[in-house]
């Protein structure tokens, strides 16, 4: 196995025209509009204990992972900008946590005050290991961001009374999250402590999971969550996403994880069965996953619809996102990033409004007010009563530096795994390695690479699954392998363009949802068509697939810069009002213009589709 890392939170100041904005107004908006909400609906007063039966805001089971992940984020944006009101806040914030622990180590609001008797008795839908696993992950952002440790204290404490509670061993108890989460957690826990106790309590969920008598169905009387909870097989006889989208995505990445930290090969095998299904024959063209709203979760293969009933939950495509950098960091294999980069330029950021307040829970690939469901929603929404999205956008953007490179110090060597502009400092056995990108990627394939510092290392630079044409110059003279091992000079120079034309993409035949359809892709970016752009309905639209595409700038007031793709069209009409009529529709030649799709919906609400009809 490969021993690449992410590079520190600090290590990496994002330049560019997509991923910076975004992450700045993280802090601006994003993180404030958590704060406000997770103070007005009640979540971090809860910790406080004093709720009684009659009084209003009752907590509810996932109220403290809300307050968890808004809490990451604050680790995360003041390492990257310091504020003394924001730090106060969180100092605030963890002191009241910490209040809530209970004499013997355990900390959940619900089963404090609402239900005590009650704790540990409904795992499989009561979100309680859910809940401590994104304290944990809190509790380690908060060390490794800022160096605190007083969160780390507490659920280093709470996590000990879980690994007496739960396990193999004589004494113990059987019992799997019914939402995962708390495994991927475990395993950051494991890495910063080393204790050993947390990772036989990551391999008992992980090993356990699924085994006969089944715990769902022996204990808890539930047959339900078999199937929806990841439960009807051991783990390591899972071949296909199933069920709830989020909780299987967490489950892969505490796998992942553990596979890593057992270098356990058989169970990483799985991993990457698993990723390679869901991505063959369950993903959406943007990185989404989940194609089924009811029950949130995953349908059979092929089942991708893109209105109506679909789901693609922002949560989810976050989650695959951290799944395919686990994957990549541990095997060195680029397929992952081309998961990550997917993800993350279409499935995830089309969730969250470009001033970084509003959010979608599910993210259509068509809206029509004429096929309107009630799930149908054609406007982001400031919040949700489950608002497990928008907290998870404010610990997600910050981290997005993270994904750009990674590192291996066994064999001193730099990955560049998404080439956006940026400017990085990066431990490299104990050096210091300085690299400036330029550039306007992902809508521009001509990257510029700096070295800024002088040092011996090696350099791998991806060429990303979607480009098919592509060269490269250091300091001047052209080259033909992107890795590349020598002693780099400051001032040295590696230019690569990636050919980026504007591309027609075609779905398999079994998504016959998409028959006669095509869709747009330019680089890793996917476009989708907005009505506000067209001279008619975008259901009416036939699109000429015979005509060149053509990029242009600064059109449909979009952030500047944005590439706008302009095609020929024909728009199909009955000349009269009746439903059926034995005349041939008419058609009449247009225009059409596509935007990328994760900017859709920042211009008012409007219909939209991604996949259109075509010539």
């Amino acid at each position: 196995m490969k021993k690449f890392t992410a590079p520190e939170l600090k290590s990496v100041l994002l330049k560019d025209s997509v991923m910076a904005p975004r992450q700045k107004n993280c802090y601006a908006a994003t993180i404030p509009q958590c704060i406000k909400q997770t103070i007005d609906t009640g979540r971090i007063q809860a910790f406080a204990l004093n709720w009684k039966e009659g009084m209003p805001n009752r907590p509810h089971i996932f109220w403290d992972s809300d307050v968890a992940k808004v809490l990451e984020g604050m680790a995360y944006a003041l390492a990257l900008n310091p504020d003394p009101a924001l730090e106060k806040i969180y100092d605030e914030w963890v002191d009241l946590i910490c209040s809530a622990q209970q004499p013997d180590g355990y900390l959940n609001v619900y089963f404090t005050v609402v239900k005590p008797e009650e704790r540990f008795k409904h795992l499989s839908y009561a979100h309680e290991l859910y809940c401590a696993g994104h304290l944990i992950e809190a509790a380690v952002a908060g060390y490794q961001a800022l160096g605190k440790t007083k969160l780390l204290d507490c659920l280093c404490r709470y996590a000990d009374y879980l690994c007496s509670v739960f396990g193999f061993e004589e004494g113990k108890r059987r019992g799997w999250p019914g939402h995962e989460e708390i495994e991927l957690a475990l395993a950051k826990l494991y890495r910063l402590t080393k204790k050993e106790e947390y990772r036989k309590l990551l391999q008992y969920f992980i090993n356990d999971r699924g085994t006969e008598p089944n715990y769902y169905e022996e204990v808890e009387k539930d047959p339900a969550p078999r199937k929806y909870a990841q439960a009807d097989v051991p783990v390591r006889e899972q071949t296909a996403g199933t069920g709830h989208a989020v909780r299987q995505i967490y489950l892969c990445c505490g796998m992942a994880d553990l596979a890593e930290i057992d270098q356990d090969e058989s169970l990483l095998a799985v991993c990457e069965r698993l990723h390679d299904h869901i991505v063959s024959k369950q993903m959406y063209l943007t990185g989404g996953i989940g194609s089924y709203f009811f029950q949130e979760k995953f349908s059979v293969d092929y089942d991708l619809s893109n209105g109506g009933l679909m789901y693609a939950e922002s949560c989810a495509a976050m989650g695959f996102a951290l799944f395919a950098i686990r994957m990549f960091n541990i095997t060195g294999n680029t397929k992952y990033l081309d998961t990550v980069e997917r993800c993350i330029y279409n499935g995830i950021l089309s969730g969250i409004s470009l001033d970084g307040n509003k959010f979608f829970y599910t993210n259509y690939l068509e809206v029509d007010e004429n096929l309107k469901p009630s799930v149908v929603s054609k406007e982001r929404q400031p919040w949700f009563n489950c608002s497990c999205c928008p907290t998870s956008f404010s610990r997600f953007l910050p981290q997005l530096g993270k994904f750009i490179y990674s590192v291996n110090d066994e064999e001193n060597e730099i990955t560049l795994n998404i080439p956006v502009s940026n400017h990085a400092t990066l431990n490299l056995n104990s050096k210091n390695v300085k690299i400036d990108i330029e550039g306007n990627y992902p809508y521009d394939g001509k990257i510029i690479i700096k070295i800024v510092s002088e040092s011996e290392f090696s350099l791998k630079c991806r060429i990303p699954g979607w480009c098919r044409k592509w060269n490269a110059k250091l300091n001047g003279e052209a080259i033909t392998n992107l890795h590349i091992v020598r002693q780099w000079n400051a001032g040295d120079v590696l230019e690569l363009n990636l050919d980026m034309p504007a591309e027609w993409i075609y779905a398999n035949p079994r998504v016959t949802t998409n028959t006669g359809r095509i869709a747009i892709m330019r680089g890793p970016v996917v476009y989708a068509l907005e009505e506000i752009d067209q001279t008619g309905p975008v259901r009416e639209l036939i699109l000429d697939t015979k005509e060149p595409l053509e990029v242009i700038q600064n059109h449909c007031d979009l952030p500047e810069g944005t590439p706008v793709i302009k095609g020929k069209a024909v728009r199909e009409t009955f000349a009269g009002e009746e439903l059926y009529h034995t005349n041939p529709p008419e058609y009449t030649e247009t225009e059409f213009y596509a935007v990328p799709y994760a900017l859709w919906q920042n211009r008012g609400a409007t219909n939209m589709a991604v996949w259109i009809r075509r010539k």
